[in-house]
């Protein structure tokens, strides 16, 4: 299915090593013609780190994509009732951010996003990436991956030898994920070998 025209939200949480992946995939949906809105976690909108100043990457957002980013929960809430959105991405996503999605806690912006589209029965896609994917946070991935309107893009263990726990999602299949899951599909492998 295409995304020209869709209404995509493109989630950023904390793993900030991946945002420059994460920023080519923003701007790969922009190019194929959807309408993307994006929102941040508090810490990413307020944490500068090696890999950036958080000011930049609110500025970078909102080059790409025209529009200023969503970074209250307020803000944040209107994307359920008035049913704006045809998806959500959220890339990367934390450790933190599934164990509360799993959990249903809703303290951020970016999981009042994703709670706005699953009220309406509405895809949502996780990237994931995280340092404790096949330890404590393993049982999290599991109650999601059994959750309706979840899906994953595929991931694998990034460096099995020096992080034996760790998983990040392959940040190019993040549009043919959102492609699948329109259709209420699961692209699959969706566990892929190490890296």
């Amino acid at each position: 299915m295409s995304i020209k025209d869709k209404n995509i939200g493109f989630a950023f949480t904390g793993s900030y090593c991946t945002f420059d992946k994460a920023f080519t995939q923003l701007e790969r949906l922009v190019k194929e013609g959807a309408n993307v809105y994006t929102i941040f976690s508090y810490q990413a909108q307020k944490t500068d780190s090696r890999f950036g100043k958080a000011e930049d990457f609110l500025k970078l957002a909102k080059g790409i994509t025209g529009k200023e980013p969503i970074t209250t929960i307020v803000d944040a809430e209107p994307l359920g009732p008035k049913n704006i959105l045809d998806l959500i991405v959220v890339a990367p996503c934390t450790g933190n951010t599934i164990a509360k999605l799993a959990h249903a806690i809703t303290d951020s912006p970016v999981l009042m996003a994703v709670k706005a589209l699953l009220r309406n029965d509405k895809p949502v896609v996780l990237a994931i990436s995280t340092n404790d994917a096949l330890g404590n946070n393993l049982k999290n991935i599991g109650l999601l991956i059994n959750h309706s309107n979840i899906y994953f893009v595929p991931f694998r263990q990034d460096n099995y030898k020096n992080k034996p726990h760790s998983m990040v999602a392959d940040f190019d299949l993040i549009l043919p994920t959102i492609e699948y899951a329109l259709e209420g599909r699961q692209l699959q492998p969706m566990v892929l070998a190490p890296a």
